[in-house]
């Protein structure tokens, strides 16, 4: 795919969604670590009616500690790996409140030696709570990279670092959700919505199931209010 095609594909998705954000419901950027950790292997939507119940209660690291394993996970039972994932959170909130002050850290190299804490999500903390420009390759974004030729790669981290180097740096910020966001609505694993997608006509996927004129295409109504 060449340049002039990839600078469309984001000022389209721009237009279409101008302020795109993360579906996970937060306010600090240490509610965002623990909705990010919780998230792997489960839905946004499981997240949220955990984390409802969780952060009115302790919303600190130190509030999580004090809640207790058991307690903490009296609160997430509901989501997939919980007995793990509670383990890793609190584990966490003591390095956190140890080694940082009870605050998150803003440097990849801290974040990663998080428990529960891969490169994936120290991007999403990076981005989302301190507006980096780094690029949080999930399965929606490797597909939606490999599959419409803006940056294929063998790997997520492959396609991490083609996508780093191909988008333009005004797009950079954002692109991250808007990729997802294209991947989960529109550009979905099995029978993508390609009559209805906004870059369509941009597109390199063979196997489009649609055929449409060039800007014709519609995104998602649910990608559009993210």
């Amino acid at each position: 795919m060449n340049a002039s095609k990839r600078r469309e594909i984001f000022e389209r998705l721009r237009a279409a969604n101008p302020h795109p954000t993360t579906e996970l419901n937060y306010r600090t950027p240490f509610e965002l670590l623990v909705a990010v950790v919780l998230s792997a292997q489960a839905t946004d939507k499981g997240v949220n009616k955990a984390t409802a119940s969780l952060f009115p209660v302790a919303d600190t690291p130190t509030a999580i500690l004090d809640l207790g394993l058991e307690g903490l996970k009296d609160h997430i039972r509901t989501i997939g790996l919980y007995n793990s994932k509670a383990e890793n959170i609190i584990r966490t909130c003591r390095i956190l409140v140890e080694r940082h002050g009870g605050e998150v850290p803003r440097d990849r190299e801290s974040l990663e030696a998080l428990p529960g804490v891969g490169r994936k999500t120290a991007n999403v903390i990076l981005n989302t709570a301190f507006g980096e420009p780094t690029m949080a390759v999930d399965t929606h974004i490797f597909r939606v990279a490999n599959r419409t030729g803006l940056a294929p790669g063998g790997t997520p981290l492959a396609v991490e670092k083609k996508l780093l180097k191909v988008i333009p740096l005004e797009f950079l910020k954002d692109a991250h959700h808007w990729l997802i966001l294209h991947g989960r609505y529109t550009c979905t694993a099995r029978n993508p919505k390609c009559p209805d997608c906004i870059i369509s006509d941009l597109c390199e996927y063979k196997g489009k199931t649609g055929i449409q004129e060039a800007g014709s295409g519609r995104q998602g109504k649910a990608a559009s209010k993210a």
